[in-house]
């Protein structure tokens, strides 16, 4: 993949890299052949832990589980693997307006992402 392109990756995308499921291979081959940074927002630490606190809940995880999983994960954004962008307002106020345009079907906390994600891709 080419190296001056941003790439942007959402909960969704983000949690098969740490944790066993179908799509893990897939993510793990696609974030082993990007340069760092790769963005994500506090939106997505925020929803990182709300699903691994989810998987201990649901007996998916136990405690220490989700706990080295948490720590993996802190350790990544710490290494650079990860630039954390903040959700500032102008993100919030691009979100209502394509959620306000009714011509999509996008959920308030994707909007959220998206917009994100837009802002830095015009860097």
């Amino acid at each position: 993949m080419n190296a001056d392109k941003r790439y942007y990756l959402d909960t969704s995308a983000l949690l098969p890299y740490y944790r066993e499921e179908s799509a893990s291979r897939a993510v793990q081959e696609i974030l082993l052949s990007l340069k760092p940074p790769i963005f994500i927002s506090d939106l997505t630490r925020v929803e990182f832990t709300s699903a691994v606190s989810r998987w201990v809940r649901m007996d998916e995880l136990t405690d220490e589980q989700a706990g080295l999983i948490e720590k993996t994960f802190i350790k990544d954004i710490d290494s650079g693997l990860y630039s954390q962008c903040s959700i500032m307002n102008s993100h919030y106020r691009q979100a209502e307006r394509w959620l306000s345009g009714r011509h999509t079907s996008l959920r308030t906390l994707d909007a959220l992402h998206l917009a994100c994600c837009w802002s830095i891709m015009l860097k």
